[in-house]
């Protein structure tokens, strides 16, 4: 019988109803709801490809930190019904890292169960775990041999030491001693949010077999060099030949490392002795190498400047045969990030920030680069050994990130975890909406050799760039509403806003509290082309700052921001342009500098000394006009904006002094203003309770400023 009119009319008007209720039920994001997500990462496929073991971590509040586990999926999807994912290695501390042996029959991982981070093997359904490890300062990171015979890992000693017992009595003296100084006679003597007390970084070999004949782990990089060069989240930077028989890695042995940026490879036998430099010729940074699966060659990731940290990464290939490197990403106008084989060695798989987003390519042994999945954030791409499926994880602005499968064309991507599914359901997240508008004009094209690199975004002398950027908007928006609006500003300065989930500087928490939320990509960002990303070097004040101006005008004629409650807020080169504009318009009605760079000249106290040497086009006492023309101090005369300022007494890239020198000229000069400091944390605050802590101050701030009853409006 068919229904009739009024009744399929009631059944529309009740699904509006229930469409309506689920809409009001649906709440604005808290810190809590922050924590509470379970954060997703490391998804390793199985050799067989039928299933995925990724990291778990749950953060307690009130124990002030994070627990990692190891959980697995099914790749396989069952009659009408999604794989369940399960627990896979678990304990009462942190196991992480999961990696297959070749064989998938077992599978290794890192664990702090007995203290330091150590290597530990188990069954692959992760039965029987066993200790493989046992060195004093802990296992940084490691990979299994293809025989399954070894593993690779490095650790940090005492280079004069010939023995890790001779660390460890090393290590233990320093700990108990009641004397913290330190004494340093060269640079890079305290790197990020630590100091190096002496120690550097080796890599080392052992038998995979616990207790094994050879189980005593074997250094392959003996000396006062550190392997790998400390990098922030770049994938491993040294690999085993397919053979077993090799391991090639990543050094710098420039003689001042805080000037230089030349990281070469190398290659050293297992049995150690004296390893062969590979990449000499390239006077920029080799990294992250990786053996082809049939051993002719080795694919790395390299930029061709040293002291630029911000030059594009290529993907080259080395033919270890013929002992010559060419790129295989010419005309690929992004930087290459990771990268791993297709099995018959005839492909490369690679991932790539991509306009706000990340991509996953494959370029082929013979050249070119081919994007294979775009218009989304994923990464962490892994292959199974026939070459049919990938694994990797996606996430988005409005979910956390997941893990994912798809075909190695590129197809069938599918969703396989939905870890936060259940509480993401309870939350009221509007989606990133891209926006697009007329920048700066170019005054120079600064970019290098490039061959033929095509930049996707217009740049020349004279002609302005299209400016990319995200909205992100309040619960229940209402276009006929007026909406404060905060702009942040991204750090680097060469990096961009994603549009992906993150924790540190959550957009939705932002916007949870009714601001309309301003993400932008000006010149400098990544993603965009290198000579977009060129603009910045040697110009901090310029471009940059009309763009976001001009980015700020362009939200206003949108209609539902009220011109006068704007606020922004930015880290690190963020925090810069905060102070830049602290002294340069009084268009905002407050402002948080978080690690912002204030005094140029004081900041070459930073201990990646090429970074300043390039963006600066010198050092403060041989070429200071650079560090006079856009240092934020010396325009102090004009503030008058409202700033909450913040900063960690462990942050060693943009000191202390920094947030220091610019809350004492806010007091002297009668500016409002307020110094959120954090005498246990670095560049990032990372500490649940500290977070916490950060989040409060900062919307609070806001909100004072930029919310009509302020007194009232804190929460």
């Amino acid at each position: 019988m068919k229904p009739s009119f009024r009744t399929g009319l009631a059944l529309f008007v009740a699904a509006l109803l229930s469409l309506a209720a689920s809409a009001q039920t649906k709440r604005p994001m808290t810190f809590d709801d922050l924590t509470a997500i379970k954060r997703i990462g490391d998804a390793q496929i199985s050799p067989d490809g039928s299933g995925v073991a990724y990291v778990v971590t749950e953060v307690d509040k009130n124990l002030n930190r994070g627990k990692r586990s190891i959980w697995a999926i099914s790749t396989i999807r069952g009659l009408n019904l999604d794989p369940m994912a399960h627990p896979l290695i678990t304990s009462d501390k942190n196991d992480f890292s999961p990696r297959w042996s070749a064989d998938g029959k077992w599978i290794a991982f890192l664990s702090t169960r007995e203290g330091a981070p150590q290597i530990f093997v188990a069954g692959a359904d992760g039965s029987n775990p066993r200790k493989v490890t046992s060195v004093p300062e802990g296992v940084g990171e490691f990979t299994w041999s293809p025989d399954g015979k070894m593993f690779a890992f490095t650790t940090d000693v005492y280079p004069e030491c010939g023995t890790l017992n001779c660390v460890g009595k090393r290590g233990e003296a320093e700990e108990k001693s009641k004397v913290k100084a330190v004494i340093a006679d060269r640079l890079l003597y305290r790197h990020w949010d630590s100091f190096k007390r002496g120690k550097r970084s080796h890599l080392f070999v052992v038998s995979s077999e616990a207790g094994g004949s050879g189980s005593e782990p074997k250094d392959l990089t003996p000396g006062d060099y550190d392997v790998p060069p400390f990098s922030l989240g770049d994938p491993t930077a040294f690999d085993f030949a397919p053979d077993s028989s090799e391991v090639v890695f990543a050094r710098n042995t420039d003689k001042v490392e805080a000037t230089s940026t030349n990281n070469d490879l190398f290659i050293v036998s297992v049995s150690g002795g004296e390893a062969k430099r590979i990449t000499g010729n390239n006077p920029g940074s080799d990294t992250t190498p990786r053996y082809s699966p049939d051993g002719k060659y080795i694919a790395y990731r390299s930029q061709s400047r040293n002291g630029y940290e911000a030059d594009r990464f290529r993907l080259m290939l080395y033919d270890r045969k013929a002992g010559t490197s060419k790129e295989l990403s010419t005309g690929f106008d992004r930087w290459v990030g990771e990268l791993v084989w297709a099995p018959d060695s005839q492909n490369v798989f690679i991932g790539a920030e991509d306009r706000g987003r990340e991509l996953i390519g494959v370029a082929s042994i013979s050249g070119g680069v081919k994007p294979l999945i775009t218009n989304t954030s994923s990464a962490g791409v892994t292959i199974s050994s026939d070459g049919k499926t990938l694994a990797f994880t996606r996430s988005s602005m409005t979910m956390p990130a997941e893990v994912f499968a798809a075909n190695s064309d590129g197809s069938g991507a599918r969703q396989l975890t939905r870890t936060n599914a259940a509480l993401m359901a309870q939350l009221d997240l509007n989606p990133a909406e891209d926006f697009e508008y007329e920048g700066a004009k170019t005054p120079v094209v600064r970019t290098a050799k490039l061959g033929k690199l095509k930049a996707s975004t217009d740049i020349g002398p004279g002609k302005a760039s299209m400016i990319h950027g995200f909205i992100v908007k309040p619960p229940q928006f209402d276009k006929s509403k007026k909406y404060p609006m905060v702009l942040l500003i991204h750090g680097g300065p060469q990096g961009a806003w994603p549009d992906s989930w993150g924790y540190r500087w959550n957009y939705q928490m932002w916007a949870a509290r009714g601001y309309v939320t301003v993400l932008i990509n000006p010149h400098g960002s990544t993603g965009y082309g290198q000579a977009f990303t060129e603009q910045i070097s040697g110009d901090w004040g310029g471009a940059v700052y009309e763009d976001l101006m001009k980015g700020v005008d362009h939200v206003i004629k949108l209609g539902y921001v009220d011109p006068n409650r704007i606020g922004a807020a930015g880290g690190s080169y963020g925090g810069y342009m905060v102070n830049w504009i602290l002294g340069h318009t009084d268009r905002f009605k407050a402002l948080v500098s978080h690690a912002g760079v204030y005094n140029l000249t004081s900041m070459y106290a930073t201990e990646e000394l090429w970074f300043a040497d390039w963006e600066f086009k010198g050092t403060p006492w041989d070429n200071p006009e650079l560090y006079t023309k856009w240092s934020p101090h010396l325009s102090a005369k004009n503030f008058k904006t409202p700033t909450l300022v913040v900063h960690g007494e462990l942050d060693y890239r943009v000191p202390v002094g920094e947030g220091l020198q610019l809350f004492s000229t806010l007091q002297r000069k009668g500016v409002p203003s307020k110094l959120l400091y954090f005498p246990d944390e670095g560049h990032w605050v990372l500490k649940p309770q500290n977070s916490e802590l950060w989040y409060k101050t900062v919307l609070d701030w806001l909100d004072q400023w930029l919310k009509p009853n302020a007194s009232t409006a804190s929460r």
